[in-house]
């Protein structure tokens, strides 16, 4: 059996690797071919260029890369089409994967499968119709995502959360995280996450740490800690060189990867309070019990158009899973620094609420079950054996 695999950022590439572990689990006579990052690449996957030149989010950044994004479409499609494989595995990454999949379901009949479905609940609900043009099944992240795949006509399968399988640091990690770095026990401790791409920590490194002096002034012993993705790890030392309360980073190229990334799980296992951009990592927060601030901002062009077809009022996965709206949010003209502080000191105050809705989170995610790369790797068979 030959699959065609096709990831377009670290989450993909993460949830790649997954489906690929439990495919080889399932059968052992499976050849991956593709474009994937490092995860995905350890499983086996020999990738036709740099994952990295599909990272790219929002309209304005996208536009300066489509001639080459094109190029690189064109280029994809046609090496799956000369490949011929069972099925053609498409990973988030929407507007590089549903190109290459029309080109592809133009002239074949090759079996397309979706891992992630659209946020057509959220925003763009036609997405869905697009999408059956070309796509035959869903992979679900969310419990409640299949029914608007299965209105849409196709067969879609709800797998779980990657962050229910994801290890967590134990008490006594986090216990050990802070002797290291020297925290006091009753020191509140802030993590602070602004995200992984560069252009996320220029527009919100300043206006986090703007927030967290105003929170030092009424937590005065609070400690910050930033953990750092390496894409960005050298903007980041910049961006918080005015940053106040001599925040701690947390560098990944300072030590190898299993360390840097035990180190990172006890930080948020210690933290008592996250200010987070918006995203997947308040699902990772939630696994970790550690309640939190969402604060998040986007170029003009793209906030104004966005914020036009957005039909939820909440973006923070943590509130949608659980149904409710506790985790306060601070979104494009809203991302402002008083009420940014003022809800992370709330939240320090009261914060079990959040921690009922993240238990209750991870539950509805499949938290205790089948891990979900092996759940995706069912699905995608049972598919084959069915199609």
């Amino acid at each position: 059996m030959k699959l065609f695999l096709i990831a377009g950022e670290p989450s993909g590439d993460k949830l790649g690797a997954a489906l690929m572990q439990g495919l080889k689990t399932l059968r052992d006579d499976i050849e991956f071919h593709g474009v994937g990052g490092p995860l995905m690449q350890a499983q086996g996957l020999i990738s036709l260029f740099p994952m990295d030149e599909l990272s790219v989010m929002g309209i304005a950044e996208v536009l300066p890369k489509y001639r080459h994004l094109k190029r690189r479409i064109a280029e994809t499609a046609d090496h799956v089409l000369h490949l011929q494989p069972d099925a053609l595995i498409t990973i988030d990454s929407p507007d590089f994967c549903m190109r290459v999949a029309k080109r592809v379901k133009a002239v074949s009949t090759l079996r397309t499968i979706h891992y992630v479905a659209p946020t057509v609940w959220a925003w763009r609900p036609k997405r869905a119709d697009k999408m059956a043009k070309v796509i035959d099944q869903v992979l679900a992240l969310f419990p409640f995502e299949p029914p608007y795949m299965q209105a849409a006509g196709m067969r879609c399968d709800f797998v779980g959360h990657p962050v229910v399988a994801d290890p967590q640091a134990t008490p006594a990690d986090a216990d050990a995280f802070r002797s290291r770095h020297n925290i006091a026990k009753d020191a509140p401790l802030v993590l602070a996450l602004p995200g992984s791409r560069k252009g996320e920590v220029s527009r919100l490194a300043d206006r986090f740490g703007q927030a967290l002096r105003l929170l030092l002034n009424t937590h005065p012993n609070a400690r910050i800690v930033v953990p750092a993705t390496e894409p960005v790890a050298d903007l980041v030392q910049q961006k918080l060189a005015d940053w106040p309360g001599a925040p701690i980073i947390l560098d990944p190229r300072a030590q190898p990867p299993d360390q840097a990334q035990s180190e990172k799980r006890a930080a948020f296992r210690a933290a008592d309070v996250a200010l987070a951009a918006s995203g997947t990592v308040s699902l990772e927060l939630a696994a970790a019990e550690t309640p939190m601030v969402i604060a998040y901002d986007m170029n003009w062009l793209s906030r104004t158009l966005i914020a036009r077809m957005l039909q939820i009022d909440t973006v923070t996965l943590v509130n949608l899973v659980s149904d409710t709206r506790v985790v306060p949010e601070f979104l494009g003209r809203n991302c402002q620094p008083p009420p940014i502080a003022r809800a992370l000191s709330d939240v320090l105050t009261n914060p079990t609420p959040q921690t009922e809705a993240m238990q209750l989170t991870m539950q509805r995610l499949g938290q205790g079950g089948t891990p979900p790369g092996l759940r995706a790797a069912q699905a995608v068979l049972d598919g084959l054996n069915t199609a």
